[in-house]
C-alpha cells in the first residue's frame, strides 16, 4: 500500500477539499487526485464523494479512516525509532529483573516525558555491548568492567552498587540463618549462571571467591534462571548469589530464602557505559537521575580492586 497515498487520503478528509490538501502536502491538486484514485483502485472501493463544496468520505472512506491514521502513526513511530536525535533512548540492562532495570523504572516514573527502549542483550559479553555502543545501536549499557579496559570513545560512570544475597532452598543447611559473612559460606557450593571465562561477571566472582575462599562455579548445563530456581528449591547443598535489589520470580512452593551477606558486604558494581559522542537528550537526564538516587554503599562494603 502506498503510504503517501494514505497520507493524502487523511489530509483530504481533514481539510475537506483536494485543493487544501494539496497545499498542506505541498503537491499539485492533480497529484492529490492521482494518489486518491490509485488508493481507491488498490482497495477496490470509492473513498470520497465529490461535491460542489469539496469532498466528503463515503461509508467505506469513514471505515478506512481510523486504520489509515493508525498506519501513519505506526510509520512515524518506526521512522522515529531510528532517526538520529528523535529516537527513544536505548538502554541495555542485561536482564529485565535486576537492579539496573528497576532503576530505569524509577527514572521513567520521575521523567514521564522521556521514552526509554529497554534492550536486554542477555548473555552478550561486555565487548559486544561496547561494540553496540560505538555503532550507535544502543545508547547505554550497564556493565561491571574495569575503567582501564574501556575502548576509546566509551566512558563509564559508577552508578549502582548492589549488595549480594545468598539464595538457598528450604532444605539447605543455611536456610534458617538470618545473615552470613562471606567467610561463613566457604565450603558451600555456589552456582552462578554464565560464570565462565570471558564473561564480564566472571572477573567479579573470581575475585570474590579468592578473597573469601568461596566455591563458585557454573559446572553443568545452563537451562536458564527458572531451572536454576527449581534446582535450588530441591537441593540441600546448592546455592546461588543474587543482588539484593533483583526481583526474580519463583513459585511460592519453592520457599526460597534470601540471606544477606555482611561483614563485609559484597557489592556488585554496575557502571553506566555510554558513547562520548552520543548527544541523545535523554542520556544526561538518565545519568543525573542515577547519580542523584544511588544508595550510599555500606561502611563494610567489599568490591574487587578494579571496581573501586
Amino acid at each position: 500500500m502506498d503510504i503517501e497515498a494514505v497520507r493524502t487520503f487523511v489530509a483530504v478528509v481533514e481539510f475537506g477539499q483536494f485543493r487544501e490538501a494539496a497545499a498542506e502536502l505541498r503537491v499539485t491538486q492533480q497529484a492529490v487526485s492521482k494518489r486518491v484514485a490509485g488508493l481507491e483502485r488498490a482497495l477496490g472501493v470509492t473513498l470520497f464523494v465529490r461535491t460542489a463544496r469539496g469532498a466528503r468520505p463515503t461509508l467505506d472512506g469513514q471505515a478506512f479512516l481510523p486504520h489509515a491514521r493508525e498506519l501513519l502513526h505506526t510509520v512515524e513511530r518506526a521512522a522515529a525509532s531510528v532517526r538520529p536525535g528523535s529516537r527513544v533512548l536505548r538502554v541495555d540492562v542485561l536482564h529485565r529483573r535486576i537492579a539496573p532495570a528497576l532503576a530505569l523504572h524509577g527514572f521513567r516514573a520521575s521523567h514521564p516525558g522521556t521514552d526509554v527502549d529497554v534492550v536486554a542483550l542477555g548473555d552478550a559479553d561486555a565487548t559486544y555491548a561496547m561494540e553496540a555502543l560505538l555503532a550507535g545501536d544502543i545508547d547505554v549499557t550497564f556493565r561491571a568492567v574495569p575503567g582501564y579496559d574501556l575502548p576509546r570513545g566509551i566512558r563509564a560512570e559508577r552508578v549502582l552498587h548492589d549488595p549480594l544475597d545468598l539464595l538457598v532452598g528450604p532444605r539447605h543447611q543455611l536456610a534458617s540463618v538470618r545473615s552470613l559473612t562471606p567467610a561463613d559460606v566457604a565450603g558451600h557450593r555456589i552456582w552462578v549462571r554464565g560464570d565462565k571465562r570471558g564473561a564480564e561477571w566472571a572477573a567479579y566472582y573470581d575475585g570474590l571467591g579468592k578473597a573469601f575462599g568461596l566455591r563458585i562455579d557454573a559446572v553443568g548445563p545452563d537451562f536458564g534462571t527458572e531451572a536454576l530456581m527449581d534446582a535450588i528449591a530441591e537441593s540441600d547443598a546448592l546455592a546461588t548469589l543474587v543482588g539484593s535489589r533483583d526481583r526474580h520470580v519463583w513459585p511460592d512452593t519453592h520457599d526460597l530464602r534470601r540471606i544477606p551477606l555482611h561483614g563485609p558486604t559484597p557489592l556488585y558494581p554496575h557502571s553506566f557505559l555510554y558513547r562520548t559522542g552520543d548527544r541523545h537528550p535523554g542520556l544526561t537526564a538518565l545519568l543525573q537521575h542515577l547519580v542523584r538516587t544511588r544508595p550510599a554503599p555500606p561502611a563494610d562494603a567489599w568490591t574487587p580492586s578494579w571496581a573501586r
